[in-house]
């Protein structure tokens, strides 16, 4: 999911910058100071999760865990995978800082979608209806992710239309692996730590 420096147009990059320096900015606002701690144990999963890369095309193919810690987190998810991308950027040459931006929005932005969308639900007291969402919940982010990283380079040019095509169906494995993942993560933290998941909110 990590594009590549040199790859895509001038007001892709504007916009993804745009974009994720204001959902950063809000998600600073909205995080309080007792959630910093698993912000950062998250933004390091998140690192090293996302540091096992199969190359395709400007892309590659690697784990994400957006969903989990969309739920998680909401809105601090921004900030959480920017700061591991940026690391990842600099020690790894991973994407780059000019496409940081977008990279960050293509992974952070379907995470506050799953939040909105599953949260609720994950708390709920039938545990396999909780479950079920979960499993959607961590398919559909990767899924999300692999539309927005696909969408941005259609709109750099027509060229990339069977790049994007190939991301899509290259990452459907992913998608089944991180549902599987976030099934695995809710079931475990709705029996050991609840409070994490805000079980009673």
């Amino acid at each position: 999911m990590h594009i590549s420096e040199g790859i895509l147009s001038a007001p892709v990059l504007v916009a993804g910058a745009s974009l994720t320096a204001t959902a950063v900015g809000y998600g600073l606002k909205k995080m309080a100071y007792k959630q910093m701690p698993k912000v950062a144990i998250l933004s390091s999963v998140f690192f090293v999760a996302s540091l096992i890369h199969v190359p395709i095309g400007p892309s590659s193919v690697h784990l994400i865990l957006n969903g989990i810690i969309g739920l998680l987190l909401g809105w601090a998810a921004f900030p959480a995978i920017l700061v591991a991308l940026a690391f990842q950027a600099i020690l790894f040459q991973f994407g780059g800082p000019t496409t940081l931006g977008v990279n960050t929005f293509n992974m952070a932005f379907p995470a506050i979608i799953c939040f909105y969308l599953f949260n609720r639900g994950i708390k709920g007291k039938n545990n396999f209806f909780a479950l079920t969402l979960a499993f959607i919940c961590g398919f559909l982010s990767v899924l999300l992710s692999g539309i927005m990283v696909a969408t941005a380079l259609v709109f750099t040019g027509e060229l990339f239309m069977q790049v994007a095509k190939l991301i899509l169906i290259a990452h459907l494995p992913v998608m089944i692996l991180e549902g599987i993942l976030t099934v695995f993560c809710v079931g475990f933290l709705r029996k050991v730590r609840p409070e994490i998941l805000d079980l009673d909110a």
